[in-house]
């Protein structure tokens, strides 16, 4: 009988062959900022727009920017981030219904593994952006947020831009989260939204001026 586990061990090589090209391929677009959203929103939307700025102020503040590589939103980001002359980083996943490298990524990789992709995206980046997004979007922010929680990484921004489309979401891990003690109010404060590009731009910048002192660098953006 035909047992499907039977190549388990096998993939440990192919997932250490996506680690490796990440890790060759993204080590020098540090210092940057990865920029979460849905691919669903038409290039006409208004979160389209914002998008392409909020990539732009951060390209012109001298951060590489890394998007899953799709279309919408991912596609306004990395749009934004060429115009502004920043590096453009795609991260694209296979799916089992086809998701298009968008034609602003100028450096793109493929995985197969949506965990392997997790770690891309959180080991070349300094802050962390969420803008309007579905299930994919609330799974990367979130990962970033508990790695933040567990000291698993820096403490490095995680900011949500657009009050409007989040302020519900934060209602409810105040209303329910909060107060069954799942969480604490130090939690909450992990958590920074915004609809300032401006603002956005210059909490990143503090934090990773910060975050070079600290190694006692003067490299900082």
């Amino acid at each position: 009988m035909y047992d499907p586990r039977s190549k388990d061990t096998w993939m440990v090589f192919k997932i250490m062959g996506e680690f490796v090209e990440g890790f060759e391929t993204l080590r020098p677009v540090w210092p940057a900022v990865t920029i979460f959203g849905g691919a669903r929103v038409p290039r006409e939307h208004r979160y389209y727009e914002e998008a392409r700025r909020v990539a732009a102020a951060l390209a012109k503040a001298g951060f590489s920017i890394i998007t899953g590589g799709g279309p919408g939103l991912m596609e306004a980001c990395n749009l934004g981030a060429v115009e502004a002359g920043g590096q453009s980083i795609g991260l694209n996943i296979k799916l089992p219904f086809a998701q298009r490298i968008n034609e602003h990524v100028e450096t793109s990789l493929v995985f197969d593994y949506f965990f392997v992709r997790k770690v891309m995206f959180v080991k070349y980046a300094c802050a962390f952006v969420g803008l309007p997004g579905g299930f994919g979007t609330l799974d990367e922010i979130f990962e970033a947020i508990t790695l933040k929680q567990t000291g698993k990484m820096p403490d490095f921004p995680v900011v949500l831009y657009g009050r409007s489309y989040w302020e519900g979401l934060l209602e409810w891990l105040t209303r329910e989260p909060l107060e069954h003690g799942m969480i604490s109010a130090e939690d909450l404060g992990l958590i920074h939204v915004t609809d300032s590009e401006d603002e956005l731009v210059e909490r990143i910048r503090e934090h990773y001026s910060a975050y070079q002192r600290k190694l006692g660098r003067d490299d900082a953006a």
